[in-house]
């Protein structure tokens, strides 16, 4: 079983590599479909709805994630839990660090469809609210679920729901394309597998200097 969700991790994982790949390829292509989705959404636009959706996007703000990240850090290792704090902290980090290399590698202007309700200086492409909040609640619901195994499914529902909802704000603001948040899940995914595979070839190498040293 674990092995079949391994697989199906490694092809999910290919797929997002290839969503990214194509999105990227074809950016200048993808602006007359995003310009129609985000006029789509500009009309769902309530004051009630733009107060929920600033409050859901700040919960996606990588700058805000990232204290937590260190706090969260800093309470496993001080757990003695010292691989866990090294890819919790990598992996949020290293996305945050990530997301600043490519928006520069792209410079993709943002949208300027209407009067925004925040304004974001940097570059677009792809979306690091969605790309850190992938990143930043999947590990943190994977070890929620590993102590709380008879939520799961409760915390897998909400931890998924608030991904989805920290994309679509940024879309609802007027500050993404759409395809800069569907780039940022995917190279959020890829990123991810990445980390795991770190950790996995770390446990691997210490279990093997554990039985060379007994």
């Amino acid at each position: 079983m674990r092995l079949s969700w391994q697989r199906l991790g490694i092809v999910a994982t290919g797929l997002a590599l290839g969503i990214f790949v194509a999105i990227a390829t074809l950016l200048p292509q993808t602006e007359t479909l995003d310009t129609q989705i985000l006029l789509a959404i500009h009309h769902l636009h309530t004051p009630t709805l733009d107060r929920l959706m600033v409050l859901v996007t700040y919960l996606g703000e990588p700058l805000v994630l990232l204290p937590f990240t260190l706090g969260m850090g800093g309470i496993l290792f001080w757990q003695k839990r010292r691989l866990e704090a090294l890819t919790f902290v990598m992996a949020i980090g290293g996305s945050l660090a990530l997301n600043i290399w490519l928006k520069e590698l792209f410079a993709r202007h943002r949208p300027a469809l209407w009067d925004q309700i925040l304004q974001v200086p940097f570059y677009s492409f792809p979306s690091g609210h969605a790309m850190v909040s992938l990143v930043f609640y999947t590990v943190l619901i994977y070890g929620l679920v590993r102590q709380f195994r008879s939520y799961r499914l409760v915390m897998l529902t909400m931890g998924t729901g608030l991904i989805a909802a920290i994309g679509f704000s940024r879309l609802y603001i007027g500050v993404h394309w759409p395809t800069d948040v569907v780039a940022g899940y995917a190279a959020g995914l890829v990123w991810l597998t990445a980390c795991w595979m770190f950790q996995s070839l770390l446990l691997a190498w210490r279990s093997e200097t554990e039985t060379v040293t007994d």
